[in-house]
This record gives C-alpha cells, sequence and structure tokens, in this order.
C-alpha cells in the first residue's frame, strides 16, 4: 500500500509539474529572448545621470537571470552588479550622483557591508548620495545611512528594532507525529540538533548567539553612528522604542532621517542638484544600465586572470527527489571547477568566494581535497559573505589566506547526526514490519516510514551497539575536520579543538583566534591573491560561467524542473532545516551545517 501511495502521489505530481512547466514555458521564452535582447545591447549615458538603485528585494552573490523573477515577484539583487555600476559611476563624470530608492532590502549584514564601502567610497568624489523610501527595512536603513540626505515619505516608516535570533523547537510537533530524533554529535555548541529534541536553547547555545547577535548589532550602530552622527547608546534607546511604527515626524525629530517628502518633491530635489530644468526629465541609469558600459580601468586585454569562484548555498549531494529550494554548493560541481582553474595556465591566482551555512561533510570533504591540490599550483584566498560556517569553513581552511567581513558568521567547526525513528508514527498509520536477514546488522536502523511528501523516519531505534558505530563515524569525521583545519590554519589539533565544538564566531572574533587573516571585502581579498600570484596586470574572470535561465532549464531533468517550479513561487525559508531532514533519508547523514537565522 505504501508503495501504492508513493507512485499514485508521485505520478499526480509529475502531472501538475508538467501543466505548470508547459504553461510558463513559452512565457519563459519570450521574456527570455527580450531580457537577451535588452541586457546585450551597449548604454549609451548622458550628462546629467543619476545611478538608481533600487534596493528592494533579496541580495545574493550574483544576479540571478531569471526573467519570471519580475513575474513572481521574487527580486534577486546580485551584489557583484551593484558593486560594478557603483564603480563605474564613481568614474564616469557624466554620472553626478546616486539615488537610492530604498524598501525591503533582504539579506545577511555582510551582504550588505561591501555596498556601503563602496557608497562610502563613492562620496569622497563629491558627488550625491540621496535616499527616498517609503518603508526602510533595517538593512536598506544601515545602507541609506551613509547618504547626504535621508528622505521619508510623510506617511513612511524606518524599521529600527535591533537583532534576534529565533530558536524555534519541533520537538513537540514530531511527538505528535509519534517520530523520536536520536543524536549524534561533537560539539558541545554544535546546536543544529537542538530544535529536534528539546524544548528550548542550551545554555552554550544561548552562550554563543548573544556573543555573535550583540557583535553584530553592535557593529551596525558603530556605522550608523559615525554616519548620521548619532551616539549608539542613543540609537540603542531609538531601537527600544520600535521605530517601525512611529509617526514619520517622529522619525525626522529623532535625527534619522532628514527630509519628509513624497517622490514628485524628491525628484524636483534631484534636478536641483544635476541643475536639470524644471520642465526637463530626469536621466536615470539603472545597474543593468551601467553594467552595458564600457569600464574606463577594463583590465580585459590582460591575458593573466585571477579567477573569482563563487560558491553560495548549502553543501550537499545533488538529490533530484529532495524539496530543496536556494542554491547549492555540490562536490561535483566545484571539484570540476577548481580542477578546471588548476589546469588553465591564464589563471594566476583564484579567489574562492563562500556564502554556505555548510551541509554535507562528504562533499565538504571532496572540495577541500580540491582546494588543497589547487593551492599546491597557484595562490588560492578565500573571501567570506554571510556566513562561512561548519562545511563552509571546511572547505575555506586549505586556501592560503581568508578574508572574512567583520559581520561574516564562520567557524561552528562540528559535526552531528540526527536519526529520526517512526516507532510510533508506524503503528499509528497501521504499519507492521517483519524481517529475513543475512547478517547481524544486516537490517541497520530498520527501514523507511512515511507519509508522501510530508514526512519520513525510520521504522525503529538504533540498538545500542549500532548506536555506538554511528557515534564513533560521527567522531571521526570531527576527527578529520580538526585535522583539516589544523593544517590550513598552522594550528595544533587541540587548539583548533579549544575554538571548535561548533561554535560560531564572527569575523571580527575570528581574526582575534586566529580562523581567518584579514578583515575585508571580495576586492582585498583579490588585492592579496595579486600581490601572492605576483602580478600587477590582471583581468578578472568570474565562475561558474553563468548559463542562461532557457539553457538551465532545458538541461534539466524532469525532477530538477520540478524542483525550479517549486522554486518560482516560493521564497528561501527553512532552507537549512530542510537540508537536515533531507540528509537523514540519504547514506551520509554526517552533517557540518551551521541552521541558526538572524532577524534583522
Amino acid at each position: 500500500m505504501k508503495s501504492f501511495f508513493k507512485t499514485f502521489f508521485a505520478a499526480l505530481a509529475a502531472v501538475l509539474i508538467g501543466g505548470i512547466l508547459v504553461s510558463i514555458i513559452g512565457f519563459v521564452m519570450f521574456a527570455g529572448i527580450l531580457g537577451s535582447m535588452s541586457s546585450s545591447s551597449t548604454y549609451l549615458i548622458k550628462e546629467k545621470t543619476i545611478l538608481k538603485l533600487d534596493l528592494n528585494g533579496a541580495l545574493s552573490e550574483r544576479s540571478d537571470d531569471n526573467p519570471l523573477n519580475s513575474f513572481t515577484g521574487n527580486t534577486s539583487l546580485g551584489i557583484d552588479d551593484i558593486l560594478q555600476a557603483i564603480e563605474k559611476a564613481k568614474d564616469n563624470d557624466f554620472v553626478k550622483g546616486i539615488y537610492i530608492k530604498a524598501g525591503y532590502t533582504s539579506g545577511g549584514v555582510a551582504s550588505l557591508e561591501p555596498i556601503r564601502k563602496a557608497l562610502v567610497k563613492f562620496k569622497e568624489t563629491g558627488k550625491f548620495i540621496v535616499t527616498y523610501g517609503d518603508t526602510y527595512s533595517q538593512g536598506a536603513y544601515y545602507l541609506a545611512s551613509v547618504s547626504d540626505k535621508i528622505i521619508l515619505n510623510p506617511d513612511g516608516a524606518v524599521n529600527f528594532h535591533g537583532m534576534s535570533s529565533i530558536f524555534v523547537s519541533v520537538r513537540g510537533l514530531y511527538d505528535k507525529l509519534g517520530i523520536k530524533y536520536q543524536v549524534f554529535k561533537v560539539g558541545t555548541y554544535k546546536s543544529a540538533v537542538e530544535p529536534f529534541i528539546q524544548d528550548k536553547m542550551s545554555d552554550a547555545n544561548r552562550e554563543q548567539m548573544t556573543s555573535y547577535v550583540n557583535g553584530l548589532w553592535s557593529h551596525i550602530l558603530t556605522g550608523i553612528s559615525e554616519s548620521r552622527n548619532i551616539s549608539v547608546e542613543r540609537l540603542n534607546a531609538l531601537a527600544d522604542k520600535y521605530l517601525d511604527f512611529a509617526p514619520a515626524d517622529s522619525v525626522l525629530y529623532y535625527g534619522m532621517v532628514d527630509s519628509l517628502l513624497y517622490i514628485p518633491e524628491t525628484e524636483n530635489y534631484l534636478k536641483q542638484l544635476t541643475e536639470t530644468e524644471e520642465k526637463d526629465k530626469l536621466h536615470f541609469a539603472s545597474v543593468e544600465n551601467l553594467r552595458n558600459i564600457p569600464d574606463q580601468h577594463d583590465k580585459k586585454r590582460s591575458k593573466d586572470k585571477i579567477a573569482v569562484l563563487f560558491a553560495e548555498g548549502s553543501i550537499m549531494a545533488v538529490n533530484g527527489n529532495s524539496l530543496m529550494s536556494g542554491e547549492t554548493i555540490t562536490a561535483k560541481q566545484y571539484v570540476a571547477e577548481l580542477t578546471k582553474l588548476q589546469k588553465d595556465s591564464t589563471v594566476k591566482a583564484v579567489v574562492f568566494r563562500v556564502n554556505s551555512p555548510g551541509g554535507s561533510a562528504y562533499e565538504s570533504e571532496q572540495i577541500w581535497n580540491s582546494v588543497n591540490e589547487l593551492r599546491k599550483v597557484k595562490p588560492v584566498i578565500v573571501s567570506m559573505g554571510n556566513y562561512a560556517a561548519s562545511g563552509g569553513y571546511y572547505i575555506s581552511c586549505a586556501a592560503n589566506a581568508i578574508v572574512a567581513e567583520p559581520t561574516t558568521l564562520t567557524g561552528s567547526i562540528g559535526v552531528f547526526g540526527l536519526i529520526p525513528q517512526g516507532e510510533e508514527l508506524a503503528k499509528t498509520i497501521g504499519l507492521a514490519f517483519d524481517e529475513v536477514k543475512t547478517n547481524k546488522h544486516s537490517n541497520f536502523s530498520g527501514t523507511d516510514v512515511s507519509i508522501p511528501f510530508l514526512i519520513s523516519a525510520l521504522s525503529r531505534p538504533l540498538y545500542e551497539d549500532e548506536s555506538k558505530m554511528l557515534q564513533n563515524y560521527v567522531e571521526r569525521t570531527y576527527e578529520l575536520f580538526l585535522t583539516r583545519c589544523a593544517d590550513g590554519r598552522g594550528k595544533t589539533k587541540e587548539e583548533i579543538n579549544a575554538i571548535g565544538q561548533g561554535r560560531v564566531w564572527t569575523g571580527t572574533q575570528a581574526l582575534e583566534i586566529g580562523l581567518v587573516d584579514k578583515l575585508g571585502s571580495l576586492n582585498d581579498a583579490i588585492d592579496i591573491a595579486a600581490e601572492k600570484a605576483n602580478i600587477t596586470d590582471y583581468s578578472i574572470a568570474k565562475y561558474p560561467e553563468k548559463e542562461s535561465f532557457m539553457t538551465k532549464l532545458m538541461k534539466s531533468t524532469i525532477d530538477q524542473s520540478k524542483m525550479k517550479a517549486v522554486r518560482f513561487f516560493s521564497d528561501e525559508r527553512d532552507l537549512n532545516e530542510r537540508l537536515i531532514i533531507n540528509a537523514i533519508t540519504t547514506t551520509d547523514i554526517r552533517q557540518a551545517v551551521m541552521t541558526e537565522r538572524i532577524r534583522f
């Protein structure tokens, strides 16, 4: 009966998804053709141009050329394109300033940091930055705080309330479903297992969360304080007022904004700054427009290259049946990419840009090995984004040098395994089991018990000797993790273990304890790579090479296409929790992942 329901629901889902794909494919092809036509044309910039940064959406390392984004409302803002646009605007005499249209900018603090630094450098040229917003998210306000003038809609709001990290226990839910979790882990601070087995966070987890959340918020407040000339103490007092619901005139009184204006009045102000006649239109250029104008400092003619390899998302094996959303890092892809860069004689150094909370320990080991082999041939510099934690640190530790943002979350050196046992679930849904086996552990952990597309567990708990085997398996993985980190960082395993144990650190803290070498941006990592490769004339090449949306869609299997369709109509929530659930149904239950999320 279980097999019948699996087959039935799988067939039904395939039919439904197939219908969705057929319906959207025509639209996608048309939108893709239009998008490729518009993006490939050279933009002719005019005098008195203003770069318009529409910062309303989710920040990612690289732009996503998905023509359905505007259709579904899932706006992706590529940090790489934003930084390139600001740099070009800074050096182009026709660009007089930047107009930031603020909104709900979502992304980690470390994603905001390079944009904010680029805006500060832009101001040094004497050009203006003006920001307008109907509603400012905290991330958008952090960026806007560097502006010469912050404008708020007279009926608008500024979200300013501090940061938090929420512990959500799912233990009670699984108890009701008849599922108990058996935990195997190494690391006092390795807290990814806690939501499955307890109702509140452990003391160790509370300690590390308190440390890094306060560290991030302190960094944010310091930046705003310096830009707005408001003391940190005053800013904290305003955050305690929960400004999200405060009237706009109060926000103005508190000094958080400079003016209360509507958009037409804001545009009149921009005309004054650019000396544009009132009857004339303002010349706005988008990020995409500036992407299509020549770079005055273009080094593309140089045959020597520094490769920037972007790795974003959770580290996992390819699994077409996994209901995962978001970007993923697989050994299959990244071993191939790293090997290709190793063999490319024109690539003189590699910057490995890592933005990952971790994932599969097995996949991480394969990528670590390729980084280590690459390092023997040419310099490898890691640049950390929002996260380079657990498996994300594993794949980073072999580099010649590691550069992190002050607000990067890294470390989390620890390993765990979670085994869901569904003995009570099996009784509830009317399943019974019998067996024939040839050896003592032929039926290790029992068999699968599942409600298709909802929950999956194992039919019985692990026996005592099975539990010992699995715990030893996890401990061997942790020992290997310690060895990799110790060799990469020039420390002993004991020293790494003392700062490991699953403990999460900010970039600033990681510098103090020797897990990273420098605080800085992707550009800083590129500078270090050039220095170690002893080159001054070079071009930047980005990898993996982008494929068009249609190419990716046509190359997909039906299962992969199904997952893409799901992603079109969903957001990036609960990615790490789903990663854990996915891992326990595969042979590699060893996970090196950090699942804590920060509300900002």
